[in-house]
């Protein structure tokens, strides 16, 4: 297991602050080294790269926008009224949709379905992390080195690709991997 350090999150997310890094390094330790993302150094590269994105350098635990967007979205689970507001994107990854918080509350014996809001929490949002990319077999991903399609799989598009490029170039480099491009 690899173990996380300032230098090597300071150099994923350049923007994230000494505060919340000590706020989150021991949360997220835990939580890669729970879901085997610390095992490899181009794993956790790119574990890294993306949640920078996806939290904007950990200032974001909890979407931005309202949720209205996912209102009525049967793909994500919602299926009652408000559900896109309550079961908007929380977590280091923005977990979306009660379908996702129903997964990863049982996976991680959380009750998130009826408190979605504890993703939120710093050991919550690197848990949930851990759990989403696990479960999307992002691991096996990263081991090809295929930030488009890991980008593809959490983001459902490419938003930010040129972001989360960066990042893991400067995380290879901070971590000792080769650095194309």
């Amino acid at each position: 297991m690899i173990s996380l350090t300032r230098d090597v999150l300071f150099a994923a997310m350049p923007y994230a602050g000494e505060r919340r890094t000590d706020v989150f390094l021991p949360h997220l330790q835990a939580a890669v080294d729970r879901f085997r993302i610390s095992e490899t150094p181009l794993r956790l590269a790119h574990f890294l790269a993306q949640i920078a994105h996806e939290s904007g350098s950990l200032r974001y635990t909890e979407e931005i926008a309202s949720g209205e967007a996912y209102e009525g979205r049967t793909s994500l689970g919602n299926t009652q009224p408000g559900d896109g507001r309550r079961y908007k994107g929380r977590g280091l990854i923005q977990l979306t949709g009660r379908a996702n918080y129903r997964d990863c509350g049982k996976a991680l014996g959380l009750p998130l379905e009826a408190q979605p809001e504890l993703l939120a929490a710093p050991r919550e949002a690197c848990l949930s992390a851990g759990w989403y990319w696990e479960s999307r077999g992002l691991n096996g991903i990263a081991e090809t080195d295929d930030a488009r399609k890991i980008t593809r799989i959490i983001n459902g598009g490419f938003n930010g690709l040129e972001d989360r490029l960066a990042s893991l170039r400067r995380t290879k480099k901070a971590l000792g991997l080769p650095v194309e491009g």
